[in-house]
C-alpha cells in the first residue's frame, strides 16, 4: 500500500546517513510493520543487501539465536562461522552483537538489517550475565557502519524501555487514511462518490489498521456487495480472518503481561462498558484502587488499554466486541456475533459520521446569441470562449 511506500521512502535516506539514529517503528497488531520492512528491502536493493530477521521466530537461547542468525545470512563477518560459534550465553550474545556490527555483503559493502520485534531480545535477560541486552546491542551497533530498522508491536514498552537511549528514534506506524482507501476502491472499479462513502465506513470500522482494512475489502469483493457491516460479521465469526487476528492479539498481549486472570477480568468489565475510571473498575472487580491501578498499568504496558482524561478504553476498538462475544462458556452463535458487530458499527459510525458530499457544480445554461458568421468563428483562437460557446478548453 501507499502508506508502506511513503514511510519506506522516508526511512530509506536515514539508512544512508551515518549520523542518523536507529529507527524503531512502533505499531499495534495489524498496523503493517512487517509489510513496511519488506517494502524497505525492495527499495534498498533486495535480499542480497538486506537481511530480514524475525526475532519472534529465532529467539530462544543466545546460542541457538546466533546460530540461526548467521546460518541464514547473506552476509559474512571475519572470524564468525556456524562451525565455531560459542556455547555459553554471554559469549553467544556478544558474538551476535559482533555479527550485527561487522557483517558485510559479499562485495564488502556495509550490511542492512531489517529486524522485526526488537523487544523479543529481552528473553535473554533470564540468562546469566545478560541483564541489559537492549542497551548493550543498540549502543554498540549505533557506532558501526551497518544500518538497521527495528520494529515492535509493544508501543508503550518501547517508549518506556528506550526513552533514555539517544541513539534510538521511535517512528510511529501511521494508520491508513480514508482518502487512501477510497483511492484504492476507485482503482478496483467503484464510482467516486460510492468509493468515498464506503472508504469512510471501512476506515471507521477498522480504525485505519491496514490488516483489518485489507481483510474487509477482500470480504466485500467475495460477497460482491457494499455492506461492510455484514462483511465484518463474517470476518469476526469463529474461523474468520479477523477472529483469528483478534484472538492472537488478545492472547499474546495477555500472556506477556503480569496477573493474567485479573487482567482478563478487567478486559471483561470494559467490554461491557467503556470508558470507565479507576474507581469504577475497582468497584466492579471488588478490588482496592491500589491493586486495580497496578493491573491497569500492566494492561497499558502491553497496549491492550489506553487512557484519556483518566478514563480507560480498549486500545483496539474492534477487540472490544470480540471480547464481549467470546468471554462465555461456549462458542457464540451467529446471531450473537451479528448483534455485537452491528452495535459496534452503529456506535462507531454515529461517533464518526461521513463527511458531507461535495456540492455538485451548477449545470451551465446555454444563452441564446445571434448567430456568428462562419468566417468570424474561424478567426477565433482555440480555447477562447466565443459567442454561444459553453465549454472553455483552457
Amino acid at each position: 500500500m501507499t502508506t508502506y511506500l511513503s514511510l519506506g521512502e522516508r526511512l530509506a535516506p536515514t539508512l544512508r546517513d551515518s549520523s542518523a539514529r536507529l529507527p524503531v517503528v512502533i505499531g499495534g497488531c495489524g498496523s503493517g510493520r512487517t509489510s513496511l520492512l519488506f517494502c524497505l528491502r525492495s527499495l534498498l536493493g533486495g535480499a542480497r543487501v538486506c537481511q530480514y530477521v524475525d526475532l519472534e521466530r529465532i529467539v530462544s537461547t543466545p546460542e541457538r539465536f546466533v546460530h540461526a542468525l548467521v546460518a541464514r545470512s547473506p552476509f559474512v563477518a571475519d572470524g564468525i562461522a556456524c562451525v565455531s560459534l560459542p556455547h555459553a550465553p554471554r559469549e553467544a550474545f556478544d558474538t551476535a552483537v559482533q555479527f550485527f556490527t561487522n557483517a558485510r555483503t559479499p562485495e564488502g559493502a556495509p550490511a542492512t538489517f531489517l529486524v522485526d520485534e526488537l523487544l523479543e531480545l529481552r528473553t535473554f535477560e533470564s540468562f546469566p550475565g545478560l541483564r541489559s541486552v537492549l542497551d548493550d546491542l543498540l549502543r554498540t551497533i549505533a557506532h558501526g557502519f551497518n544500518k538497521f530498522v527495528f520494529t515492535t508491536r509493544f508501543m508503550a514498552r518501547a517508549r518506556r524501555l528506550l526513552k533514555h537511549l539517544d541513539e534510538v528514534e521511535l517512528v510511529p506506524m501511521p494508520p491508513l487514511s480514508a482518502d487512501l482507501i477510497g483511492t484504492e476502491l476507485q482503482a478496483d472499479g467503484e464510482p467516486r462518490q460510492e468509493a468515498a462513502e464506503l472508504a469512510h465506513d471501512i476506515h471507521t470500522l477498522c480504525d485505519g489498521r491496514p490488516a483489518y482494512v485489507e481483510a474487509l475489502k477482500h470480504a466485500l469483493q467475495r460477497m460482491e456487495g457494499t455492506d461492510p457491516i455484514s462483511a465484518l460479521v463474517a470476518l469476526v465469526e469463529p474461523g474468520g480472518e479477523l477472529h483469528a487476528r483478534l484472538r492472537f492479539s488478545y492472547e499474546l498481549r495477555l500472556h506477556r503481561a503480569r496477573g493474567y486472570g485479573a487482567l482478563k477480568a478487567i478486559l471483561d468489565v470494559l467490554a461491557q462498558q467503556e470508558p470507565l475510571t479507576l474507581t469504577e473498575i475497582a468497584h466492579r472487580l471488588h478490588r482496592t484502587p491500589g491493586s486495580t491501578k497496578d493491573y491497569l498499568s500492566w494492561l497499558e504496558d502491553v497496549d491492550l488499554l489506553c487512557t484519556k482524561r483518566k478514563r480507560y478504553t480498549f486500545a483496539d476498538p474492534l477487540l472490544r466486541p470480540w471480547v464481549r462475544v467470546n468471554n462465555q462458556p461456549e462458542l457464540p452463535t451467529g446471531q450473537e456475533i451479528a448483534h455485537e458487530v452491528q452495535q459496534y458499527a452503529l456506535a462507531r459510525l454515529t461517533h464518526f459520521p461521513r463527511p458531507p458530499a461535495p456540492a455538485s457544480p451548477p449545470t451551465p445554461t446555454a444563452v441564446a446569441h445571434p448567430a456568428t458568421p462562419p468566417e468570424e468563428v474561424l478567426e477565433q483562437p482555440i480555447g477562447v470562449r466565443g459567442p454561444g460557446n459553453i465549454i472553455d478548453f483552457d
